[in-house]
């Protein structure tokens, strides 16, 4: 992620937008009868999926019809384009469709396939994380809107770590993310992309995923980064467009270096 890179005011205001415009159209099918269908991947997806990310792109298209466009239900436009939004609807389908108020929208903007802004919605719970390069992380729920910002832990073995599922793994990622959580203090299993944002409030230490889209993680890297934090692939790598999905999300560095010195042991 470019360090002397400062996102415009203008694209993160586009950014949060996109999150209202996602939410009127979920919200109107939470907890309410749909049909559920299996994706190529056994994934579930909603018309709630569909119609709201359908909504997102019209207003990308309609202020900046030059940008691209990746989304996990819609596929790609323009990603040879200099600015390229990720847009995830509905982060945790699974949940949404049973009732479960954690899942969130996620929505990136890289710049040159590197992300530089970042939001993370919880529709349900109305909290929002919000990370841009250039600016502190911000945090938005019924008190008002606070500084993000990650705590201090300086071993793994002091660790709360969550993932969405150990299910998630493949056979050969799993043992290296076994190696990592029994060495953690305290695993949390669940959560989806609200993970990212308690790491990033200093509420837990990890998250450690793989077999995610690029939609699954972009928005999460400057809202790390802005809180303090660090997040990268399993080889310590910085994450961009071109990423595998193996991520690792540490408030601290210290024991982000931990977690990928064992994984890859």
């Amino acid at each position: 992620m470019s360090s002397d890179f400062l996102c415009p005011n203008e694209f993160i205001q586009l950014g949060e937008k996109l999150c209202d415009a996602a939410q009127d159209v979920i919200l109107k099918h939470f907890r309410q009868p749909l049909d559920v269908e299996g994706k190529s991947d056994d994934s579930p997806v909603t018309i709630a999926d569909r119609n709201a990310e359908s909504a997102m792109r019209d207003l990308i298209n309609t202020a900046y019809p030059d940008h691209g466009i990746v989304g996990e239900e819609h596929g790609s436009e323009k990603l040879d384009a200099e600015f390229v939004w990720a847009l995830d609807p509905i982060d945790g389908t699974r949940s949404f469709i049973s009732g479960h108020a954690i899942f969130g929208t996620l929505v990136a903007l890289l710049r040159n396939n590197q992300p530089v802004m970042g939001i993370l919605a919880m529709p349900v719970l109305g909290e929002r994380w919000v990370g841009a390069t250039g600016h502190k992380t911000l945090f938005k729920d019924f008190r008002g809107i606070t500084e993000a910002k990650t705590r201090d832990c300086a071993k793994l073995s002091d660790v709360t770590i969550a993932t969405t599922s150990p299910h998630l793994f493949k056979e050969d990622e799993f043992p290296k993310f076994d190696k990592v959580r029994k060495n953690a203090k305290m695993p949390l299993f669940g959560g989806d992309c609200y993970n990212y944002g308690l790491v990033s409030s200093g509420l837990i230490d990890l998250t450690v995923e793989a077999g995610m889209g690029v939609y699954d993680f972009l928005a999460q890297v400057p809202i790390l980064t802005g809180a303090g934090g660090i997040m990268t692939d399993w080889e310590g790598n910085a994450l961009g467009m071109h990423s595998d999905g193996k991520v690792i999300a540490a408030g601290d560095t210290r024991v982000h270096q931990e977690v990928c010195d064992l994984i890859n042991q």
